[in-house]
């Protein structure tokens, strides 16, 4: 089954990368997980969410380790539209200036993350359309970025299963 899911995220990455963009321009980035490197991004997950006191890294952390392949997708230097249109916090797009927060690059143009949304939207629908089994997980691209997993300022991971049952929905919540 991983190699079948291996492949599914490959489409996953087609359609990711022909979904339509603002003004045509591609700042996405993709990258799939497979073998050592999913039990390696659900261990680093752990870890951060015990370094960092922050709620439910290892729930989710321990959803990847059981997945067969972890897809990311990100920003990479995105530039912004060029509409002023104040969204990003900034009333001109040239007074946004990048800076490095605690998880990711920022501010990202709201049109440019829209992209991403749109790119990644399609690519779970994908997935979907091949019945396997997914979650959007914002925890999995921080953990992912931070091991340097792939090369983005602002990233998502899905963790992708094919089972008898999805994994990823039926979550323990953890303890306060």
């Amino acid at each position: 089954m991983e190699e079948i899911v291996a492949q599914v995220a490959g489409f996953m990455t087609l359609a990711a990368k022909t979904a339509p963009k603002s003004l045509g321009q591609d700042y996405l980035v993709t990258h799939t997980l497979t073998g050592e490197a999913v039990g390696r991004l659900a261990d680093a997950m752990v870890a951060y969410g015990r370094e960092t006191g922050k709620k439910d890294f290892d729930r989710d952390g321990e959803s990847v380790r059981r997945a067969a392949a972890v897809f990311l997708i990100g920003l990479k230097e995105a530039k912004p539209l060029g509409l002023n249109c104040g969204a990003c916090g900034f009333t001109r797009c040239e007074d946004a200036a990048p800076h490095a927060g605690p998880e990711f690059r920022g501010p990202q143009c709201f049109w440019r993350a829209m992209d991403m949304g749109i790119a990644l939207g399609s690519a779970v629908k994908t997935a979907a359309l091949f019945n396997v089994d997914n979650r959007v997980m914002y925890r999995a691209g921080v953990v992912a970025r931070r091991l340097g997993l792939i090369d983005a300022d602002v990233v998502l991971g899905v963790p992708l299963a094919a089972t008898g049952k999805n994994i990823f929905f039926d979550r323990v919540p953890q303890k306060e």
